[in-house]
């Protein structure tokens, strides 16, 4: 599927990061923009075999899903192996990672794996990069842990690269920053929004990172796809998210708090996909990316938004 693909143009209600004066909660003002096909990914995180990566592989393809991807840790499998594996028992699943530590490589070694998965794949690979933000791996490379400038820098020369010498390959940034996020729109085709703070009648975070990567984009932001990463979908009959995966990321927050995080779901799944269906037409977000542990309960919001 193409990512740039958009369906019809739309006025709709977006949010935007000032707020109302007299306590009234976030100003809502008209926004004229293309909606986007949604798209659907999975992170997938058993691949103890290769029999096991190509059966999670099928299964996402036959959920709906539109794009399994990987990420890049040190102590977990490496991505291309991973990938090129999947591919072999696939033929419209598209392969991705989510996402490289673009610091761990040298620009045309990385853009020759790229290639390599691009013509194996026969164009389904979409390619995800980030800054990198674990010391301990820096330290484990042997490599050194730059300063979070630096590492951006670095993040877009690879970016920049990759666009020159790789165009038809998508890539994704993904970041919470204003210097990665400025990357991101300058230079990706997707956006990653990662670490939205918890949602209040004053402030919207995901609201204010998505202006900032309108202003920074300018005259692009129209071709840009928007991200958001789930982190909790209720997998029982209560309705209840399990919050762990949230929580790991956003230690300090309450589990009142997390819940109002943008990449909690909660209730029926007439509910999960209302909330899907709000997230693309207040904010622009089409692509979303679960976890494997929640793949099945997540089709079947994929079912009722198809």
């Amino acid at each position: 599927m193409n990512t740039t693909t958009q369906t019809a143009v739309r006025v709709s209600l977006a949010l935007t990061p000032e707020v109302c004066t007299g306590g009234r909660g976030p100003r809502v003002r008209k926004v004229e923009h293309m909606t986007r096909d949604f798209r659907f990914g999975v992170g997938l995180r058993h691949t103890d075999s290769g029999s096991a990566v190509q059966d999670a592989a099928r299964r996402a393809e036959d959920l709906g899903y539109d794009v399994l991807l990987v990420p890049d840790h040190l102590g977990a499998p490496a991505p291309f192996p991973v990938l090129a594996t999947a591919a072999t028992a696939t033929s419209t699943l598209h392969l991705g990672t989510f996402v490289f530590n673009a610091c761990f490589y040298k620009p045309a070694l990385l853009a020759r794996d790229i290639a390599a998965m691009r013509d194996l794949t026969e164009g389904r690979f979409e390619t995800g990069l980030g800054a990198g933000y674990v010391k301990e791996e820096f330290d484990a490379a042997e490599l050194p842990f730059p300063s979070a400038g630096k590492r951006v820098e670095y993040t877009a020369h690879v970016t920049s690269y990759l666009r020159t010498h790789l165009p038809d390959v998508p890539v994704m940034i993904a970041g919470a920053g204003d210097k990665l996020l400025t990357v991101a729109a300058q230079q990706a085709q997707i956006i990653g929004l990662t670490g939205g703070g918890p949602r209040t009648e004053a402030h919207d975070p995901l609201a204010e990172r998505i202006s900032f990567v309108r202003n920074a984009a300018g005259d692009r932001f129209a071709e840009l796809e928007l991200n958001l990463a789930i982190t909790a979908v209720p997998t029982d009959e209560s309705g209840i998210p399990n919050l762990s995966i949230t929580r790991h990321f956003q230690p300090e927050l309450s589990d009142a708090e997390l819940m109002t995080t943008p990449g909690v779901l909660s209730g029926s799944t007439t509910d999960m996909a209302d909330r899907i269906r709000e997230l693309r037409d207040r904010y622009g977000v089409s692509y979303f990316i679960v976890q494997q542990q929640h793949s099945e309960a997540f089709a079947k919001v994929i079912t009722a938004l198809r």
